[in-house]
């Protein structure tokens, strides 16, 4: 199971690639043909975030994990740090110019992001107000959490129900 989340996972946070390259492109679903081709585009974006809602049902399965507080020794906001690879991101697919470019392009990107194993970033997962950790504990370990609680103070706040995605990245169910 957890080995079919982080692809599910990996997906997720590439897929964005290709709802930018969808929209610069002007597609649209031939069911909506009739219709204004902004619902295609409201569906594009959808797909991912009903995609990343998903995925939140899936890590129920995951493997439990916890984190006592006073193993938490250093705090650090990741939520900014993904920028500019996201932007980087935008940016490779405003620059593909048909689809079996976007195809190779992609699956680069998603091969890259699943075999790198340490970060499951998704931006959409802010939508669902998850915020994007770097925790280093007692034991000297950096780990990536993905949680909802506002984290400011290390030993202040413990984590009893955390789904283990790999051995460095938890979230927060």
């Amino acid at each position: 199971m957890k080995y079919l989340y982080q692809l599910f996972l990996a997906f997720n946070s590439t897929w964005l690639i290709v709802v930018v390259f969808l929209v610069k492109e002007k597609y649209r679903f031939n069911f909506l043909n009739d219709y204004c081709i902004y619902y295609s585009w409201i569906l594009f974006v959808l797909t991912p975030i009903i995609l990343t809602a998903l995925s939140f049902l899936v890590a129920i399965k995951l493997p439990k994990d916890s984190l006592k507080n006073s193993s938490v020794r250093e705090i650090e906001l990741a939520n900014n740090n993904f920028l500019p690879t996201y932007l980087g991101y935008f940016f490779v697919s405003l620059g593909v110019n048909d689809v079996p470019t976007l195809i190779v392009v992609f699956l680069i990107i998603y091969v890259f992001t699943f075999l790198s194993q340490t970060l499951y970033f998704n931006p959409i997962f802010l939508l669902f107000g998850y915020h994007f950790y770097f925790i280093k504990t007692s034991g000297n370990v950096k780990i990536f959490l993905i949680t909802r609680k506002q984290l400011k103070t290390p030993g202040e706040i413990g984590f009893e129900k955390l789904r283990r995605i790999n051995n460095y990245t938890f979230i927060d169910l």
